[in-house]
């Protein structure tokens, strides 16, 4: 999986000077243009106008849930039945590490452009979500944030081993969000990852949308949008203090 074919991804940028970054993943059979709608909903209100938003897009790869045929994703999915374990079943290992790899990337240009890391969140939604999990809590620097929504703790049999040490995001925000009536991400799997994450000493919180299945709605977003603005306060602001 190493030279897969990757698309730029799709770049939102500041509307002001340029100080924070916001890196959101799609989940499968997604692409980065699905989540732009959203990045217009948290912007509406100018609290983010100091932030780029990368929206990356997902290779085309065989995924076996669906007859091995190809589509957008990070790592293969043996098996989506519903039940909490079937994503915990059979995980591929290498694609999530070939994806990690290509986030931790995408973090390192932006602080090489001059964007401190605590400057930066990363999240997603669904396979996404996952991804920002996994990628934001074992990168080797201190991040302001992290998303994850409809989502999972990847590999969490061994995520422990995963984590580099020292931990840089050990005390970083995580933001977690799920429907619970969710029938392609169990919300039980999403749950158990936040008590696992907990039990690791991580600072995560979970907000439970009742009625909610494997999507977003606008109360969920404007959520986002409070976290985000709270973690990526605007540089005018700090500098008037």
């Amino acid at each position: 999986m190493a030279s897969l074919a990757r698309r730029p991804p799709l770049l939102v940028p500041a509307v002001a000077r340029h100080t924070a970054t916001v890196i959101f993943i799609h989940g499968l059979g997604d692409t980065g243009h699905g989540w732009a709608s959203a990045v217009d909903h948290w912007r509406r209100r100018q609290r983010l106008d100091e932030v780029k938003f990368i929206l990356p897009h997902a290779p085309s790869i065989p995924i076996t849930a669906n007859w091995g045929m190809k589509m957008p994703g990070w790592y293969d999915i043996f098996a989506i039945d519903g039940s909490a374990e079937a994503l915990r079943r059979n995980e591929d290992e290498a694609g999530i590490l070939t994806s990690q790899a290509y986030f931790h990337d995408l973090i390192q240009k932006e602080i090489d452009s001059g964007i401190p890391a605590d400057r930066i969140v990363i999240g997603g939604f669904s396979q996404g979500g996952a991804m920002s999990l996994f990628s934001g809590l074992t990168v080797k620097s201190k991040l302001a944030g992290i998303v994850a929504l409809s989502s999972y703790l990847l590999l969490s049999l061994k995520f422990a081993e995963l984590v580099p040490k020292p931990e840089f995001n050990k005390e970083t925000p995580i933001f977690m969000a799920h429907g619970d009536a969710d029938q392609v991400v169990n919300y039980k799997l999403g749950t158990m990852s936040r008590d696992l994450l907990k039990e690791l000493g991580y600072n995560v919180k979970l907000e439970t949308y009742p009625g909610m299945g494997h999507s977003a709605c606008a109360e969920e977003l404007d959520a986002i949008e409070d976290f985000l603005t709270e973690r990526l306060p605007k540089q005018a602001d700090k500098s008037e203090l």
